[in-house]
């Protein structure tokens, strides 16, 4: 009997033991499973996040006023500007005076060159004039600080290319402005896209609650051994088609606010969130013709201005010229040395007679490019006025569409709500109820389309008369 007891003794302390280490190792185990939900959870939070501050509201206004600072078209306009006001500013050496300062050092044995260093340094003694000396001079070193100054007093031709070069820096800010107003506009067809694609995805969404309405009363009824399989899988075809929409949809989404940071120089990566999509009829347009103050058609009545400035400037160029020069300068025959002083004074007045029919054929040239420009001109606002008759019949036909899409949206609505009804009593199959629905979404996207359109034409309409 001790035996025994001693052997059951023994038998549960080492199923004891065995038990402790399973129940340590399911401890151990259930601590690791739970740091690891917990790390899951904590990096599902991170990324939700993330995803959530990805996502902003933006407006039209806002997009516009950020484009309009930031966008690099706008930069490279305005650089283009600032390279013709600094051209422009160049033009001032027309009335500044001209400062120069040398200083040359030299030595020669040449006869001529060594005397004259003498002579500028004023060291001509009696004993120079030995024909000797004259003629075969030691070497003879010279050291010459100089400083030269020329002032312009009359120079015509050019004044006149100083203001032309004035309305070149005219014309560059023209041009940008007119950026400006290109890339408002491209900002609001962004817009507008990123909107359209934002009710696209309304739409397809609407249209998979009611897709899966009808799936769920197939289903039940087939169940009910009143449908055959093949509706069911009808109805289950037209989910995933209507699901892959919204996934496409959604890409959509992405792509129009990755243009729209692009427009406003921002980091891509942000779904921006708009403002409600709609459009107002409105006759504010009621022009025959475009404004003549459009910023592109006064950047080249400028540059024909500035081209008969430069006509002007060639033919000044026929009249003498007179400028003012003087000299100062030090000589000495020791480095750093600064003896013997001079100076210069005088007027020069200089006149181009004739250069072999250079400026006369220049003349010519400058005429042709004048006219050509003017001929762009008249060529670019006939082309403006011929797109502003055709925007503006777009945007009474976009008018009209909306009109009738939107009966549309409302007899296919109506439609599929008889058809459900009917359905419901099994009066038609379920193809006509999906055709019905798909006809629906279909005419809801054409609307949104045709009100997307709208706004884009008067958009664009805006471009075109803006002043």
């Amino acid at each position: 009997m001790v035996q025994k007891k001693t052997e059951a003794a023994v038998l549960p302390y080492n199923s004891m033991s065995i038990l402790l280490k399973k129940h340590m190792i399911v401890k151990l185990s259930e601590h690791t499973l739970l740091k690891f939900f917990a790390i899951i959870i904590l990096i599902s939070i991170g990324s939700f996040a993330q995803a959530q501050s990805s996502i902003k509201e933006l407006k039209l206004d806002e997009a516009i006023r950020t484009a309009a600072e930031n966008n690099k078209n706008v930069s490279l306009s305005q650089m283009d500007e600032k390279i013709a006001l600094a051209n422009y500013k160049q033009t001032e050496a027309v009335f500044l005076p001209q400062v120069s300062l040398s200083y040359t050092g030299m030595v020669t044995n040449n006869p001529l060159n060594a005397f004259g260093a003498k002579l500028q340094e004023r060291k001509i003694s009696q004993n120079d004039f030995d024909p000797q000396l004259l003629n075969h001079p030691s070497g003879t070193s010279d050291f010459m600080t100089r400083m030269d100054l020329q002032q312009p007093i009359f120079n015509m031709d050019k004044l006149y290319q100083r203001k032309s070069a004035l309305k070149q820096s005219e014309l560059y800010q023209f041009k940008t402005q007119r950026t400006k107003e290109f890339i408002t506009y491209q900002v609001q067809q962004a817009y507008m896209q990123l909107q359209l694609a934002y009710e696209a995805k309304k739409v397809l969404e609407d249209g998979l609650r009611t897709v899966n309405a009808i799936y769920k009363f197939t289903n039940d009824r087939y169940n009910q051994g009143l449908l055959q399989k093949s509706d069911v899988l009808n109805v289950e075809v037209e989910v995933k088609s209507v699901e892959s929409n919204i996934a496409d949809a959604e890409s959509n989404i992405k792509d129009a606010s990755d243009y729209l940071s692009l427009l406003m120089n921002v980091p891509a990566g942000t779904v921006y969130q708009t403002e409600e999509n709609s459009f107002t009829f409105s006759n504010t347009v009621s022009l025959d013709s475009l404004p003549g103050n459009r910023a592109d058609f006064k950047a080249m009545e400028v540059g024909i201005k500035s081209y008969d400035l430069m006509i002007k400037s060639s033919r000044m160029s026929y009249l003498p010229r007179l400028n003012a020069f003087a000299s100062y300068q030090l000589n000495d025959s020791k480095v750093l040395g600064f003896g013997a002083n001079a100076y210069l004074a005088g007027l020069q007045l200089t006149w181009d007679i004739f250069k072999g029919n250079q400026t006369k054929n220049k003349i010519s040239t400058q005429i042709l490019e004048r006219n050509k420009m003017v001929e762009e001109l008249s060529k670019q606002k006939d082309e403006g006025n011929l797109e502003l008759q055709k925007t503006v019949r777009q945007l009474a036909d976009a008018q009209f569409k909306i009109k009738q899409r939107k009966l549309a949206v409302d007899l296919a609505d109506e439609a599929l709500r008889i058809l459900q009804n009917r359905y419901q009593q099994g009066l038609v199959n379920t193809t006509d109820v999906l055709t019905a629905e798909t006809q629906l979404s279909k005419q809801k996207l054409m609307y949104q389309q045709a009100v997307y359109g709208a706004n884009i034409t008067e958009a664009y309409l805006q471009f075109l008369t803006i002043k």
